[in-house]
């Protein structure tokens, strides 16, 4: 745990402000859930739900078939990192924060597809080796959970129908599965 130096106080509904720089370096966003832990120091923990926490081997094996099925490296995000990956690449990206290309791909709630034009999106900072050929939003009961992404190592060959349409197919499945 990292000290920041930042002192803030409890107001009498029991809240805490927590610093916009804080806010910002960690990702959080205003309606993010945070689970709270405390342990017997006293100490108080917030660390960011995933909603899609529990389903990372159930995303796995989805990542597994679609790979097997497609040739390309496939994953499955949070809203903040790669939670599952299969055909490769998995120590470049597994646990690794998504660029912020990638997070306005999610909020924008449409499905990103290379088409050969332009530069493709990298999947994490500091890797582009490793990039985007199609990410599609996980959606679940109108909230953005993810991203289901079709990955090829560089150089990039722009991806087809088939796998727009496996992609967006994999998210809504999974947006589905998540209702329930």
């Amino acid at each position: 745990m990292k000290a920041t130096g930042i002192v803030r106080r409890i107001d009498d509904l029991g809240r805490v402000v927590i610093p916009k720089e804080i806010r910002r370096t960690m990702r959080i966003r205003e309606g993010d859930p945070l689970e709270i832990y405390t342990s017997r120091d006293g100490e108080v923990i917030f660390k960011k739900y995933s909603l899609l926490g529990g389903v990372e081997d159930f995303a796995g094996q989805l990542c597994e078939t679609m790979s097997r099925s497609t040739g390309w490296i496939c994953a499955v995000t949070d809203r903040d990192t790669v939670i599952a990956v299969a055909g490769g690449g998995k120590r470049e990206l597994m646990g690794k924060r998504i660029t912020a290309e990638l997070e306005q791909v999610m909020e924008s709630r449409r499905i990103y597809q290379y088409t050969g034009e332009g530069d493709p999106l990298t999947v994490c900072d500091g890797n582009e080796k490793l990039l985007t050929g199609v990410a599609a939003p996980i959606l679940s009961e109108g909230d953005l959970l993810g991203l289901v992404l079709l990955i090829s190592p560089a150089p990039m060959q722009p991806s087809g129908d088939t796998e727009y349409k496996l992609a967006q197919t994999i998210a809504a499945f999974l947006g589905k599965h998540m209702e329930s």
